[in-house]
């Protein structure tokens, strides 16, 4: 992608400037020049040659975005795997097997498609793609950006040996956690109310969930499930952690362990890939999978402090899109639908100033828009949530509700309204915030109740010996009914335990939550 010659100066203004060219970057290219095929659009990727990385599972709706929106479901099919949905494994001192471990997860295959995606193919079939209608830089550097309002936006770029200045009217921060643009001006903030690591690495020799090995040896087991539980993502389950096991096209899994770290401490202090199996080694579904499975050489990699976001996300002359913008949590893989809203209204953005659009409360509604929609998705669905993820019951609640909301409010947009879903990210429109709400709070109880279980030592005790298989989820009105059901269960608990937590003895510090960071354009 590197052209042979070095850039004539001529050559140096262009319209819109990307900084990174993977899946976010490479997106709004597409997106932007499908809309405003004249423009004239640089992307500028850093690497030689893309890694693999976190972020190999989608959803309902990154999944929607990647196969109709971009046209990648041909390359998802054949590059890829089909994901099975989400199953969770939960233990305790009872669960000496795999078979003993409660289980959470589909009883049949899925309705809706989604994929266990190995990302560095991804992102180079998408930046393949790209530089169809764009100029590629590759392998180059930003060195320095120089933001002017309304005017040209200036960079500094390190390509073929050589330092260039390249002019635009636009820049597109697709820089991942690197956030240049908001780490560089100021607006980057630790998200400190969720302070979560993350450890992952690729392994070889894990043994096959649906082979005749543990069908011979569990078979009431195996036999209850009549889809495939290896081509979900499975998650292992313990007192404030959670794991997730990721099969990849040609064989490989992506394991990864995310943790709370005021309620986990990682044993040791290194990083190795043996203290990875180690830790998962604690519970037996981890023991039994990874008995023979060896880590990829060189591959095992630590994130401390996961969680960030950015107080601005777009100005007259750029905008930030994908981890540029922000970054929350793995859980429930909300990461690409993220993507998708910013890359979608990135490209709407930079489009609208082209036809002569006023510039100024479009900014403003897309500032406020994200800023709000960032702060309650955390809020709505993640804050405190390790508190509750290594009990069966709290968390077969709460994803009985997260899941069929999501399905009934989001996932269904995109099959209704087409391409115009992603143009308000989740939670930032009015009729949202009764379901903002109502997730938020009972999200805060199911952590109460966690915290009263686990200070009687009554946390996880039914982690062995359950398995909840239902039947599947889908766009219908009969997703009410496991809302309904859970919600029974969750009063259910409130009445026969709850009330220990109603009214907390002020003095009790593990009984209250911790204060809230304020909601930015609320």
């Amino acid at each position: 992608m590197t052209t042979a010659t070095h850039p004539h100066p001529a050559a140096l203004t262009y319209d819109v400037v990307i900084i990174g060219g993977a899946l976010s970057g490479a997106a709004t290219a597409t997106l932007l020049l499908r809309e405003r095929p004249e423009l004239r659009v640089l992307i500028v990727e850093k690497s030689v040659a893309f890694g693999r990385r976190v972020g190999e599972a989608t959803v309902e709706v990154s999944a929607y975005f990647l196969g109709r929106e971009l046209g990648l479901t041909q390359h998802l099919n054949e590059s890829h795997l089909v994901k099975q949905g989400l199953r969770f494994w939960f233990f305790n001192a009872a669960s000496t097997s795999l078979a003993d471990c409660s289980e959470i997860g589909g009883r049949y295959l899925p309705r809706v498609p989604a994929y266990q995606l190995d990302r560095a193919v991804l992102d180079e079939e998408l930046l393949k793609r790209a530089a169809m209608v764009a100029e590629v830089w590759r392998p180059a550097r930003v060195a320095e950006v120089k933001l002017t309002a309304g005017g040209t936006q200036t960079l500094l770029v390190d390509y073929q040996n050589q330092r260039h200045e390249v002019r635009a009217r636009w820049v597109v921060d697709a820089s991942g956690v690197a956030a240049l643009l908001a780490r560089q001006n100021g607006w980057w903030r630790p998200n400190t109310e969720h302070p979560t690591t993350a450890v992952w690495s690729r392994w070889k020799g894990v043994k096959d969930w649906d082979g005749q090995g543990f069908a011979q040896k569990y078979p009431a087991w195996s036999a209850a499930c009549r889809g495939i539980r290896g081509t979900a993502t499975n998650h292992l389950t313990g007192d404030g952690w959670w794991a997730w096991l990721i099969p990849l096209k040609g064989g490989d899994m992506s394991i990864g362990v995310v943790f709370d770290q005021r309620l986990v401490q990682w044993p040791g202090g290194g990083l190795s890939g043996q203290q990875l199996k180690d830790f998962l080694g604690q519970h037996p579904v981890g023991r039994e999978l990874l008995a023979d499975a060896q880590p990829i050489e060189g591959d095992v990699h630590w994130r401390k402090n996961l969680p960030y976001y950015s107080t601005t996300f777009a100005g007259d002359g750029f905008v930030l899109v994908g981890d540029a913008a922000g970054f929350i949590d793995p859980f429930y893989s909300p990461g690409m639908d993220w993507i998708a809203y910013s890359t979608t209204t990135a490209a709407r953005l930079i489009a609208a100033e082209r036809r002569g659009e006023a510039l100024a409360p479009l900014l403003q509604q897309h500032n406020r828009d994200f800023s709000v929609s960032y702060h309650r998705w955390f809020r709505a669905l993640y804050l405190n949530k390790y508190e509750y993820m290594g009990d069966f019951e709290l968390l077969r609640i709460a994803f009985l509700m997260d899941v069929a909301l999501y399905y009934l409010g989001v996932a269904s947009q995109p099959f209704r309204k087409g391409a115009a879903a992603f143009h308000q990210p989740v939670f930032s429109e009015p009729e949202s915030v009764p379901f903002y709400h109502f997730m938020r709070f009972y999200n805060h109880r199911l952590a109460c109740l966690a915290r009263a279980r686990r200070k009687r030592g009554a946390l996880g005790q039914r982690n062995s010996g359950r398995r909840f298989l239902f039947n599947g989820f889908n766009f219908g009105a009969g997703m009410a009914r496991p809302i309904l059901r859970a919600v029974g269960n969750w009063l259910w608990l409130e009445l026969t335990e709850g009330w220990r937590t109603w009214w907390p003895d002020k003095r009790d510090s593990d009984t209250r939550m911790p204060a809230p960071m304020a909601e930015p354009g609320v």
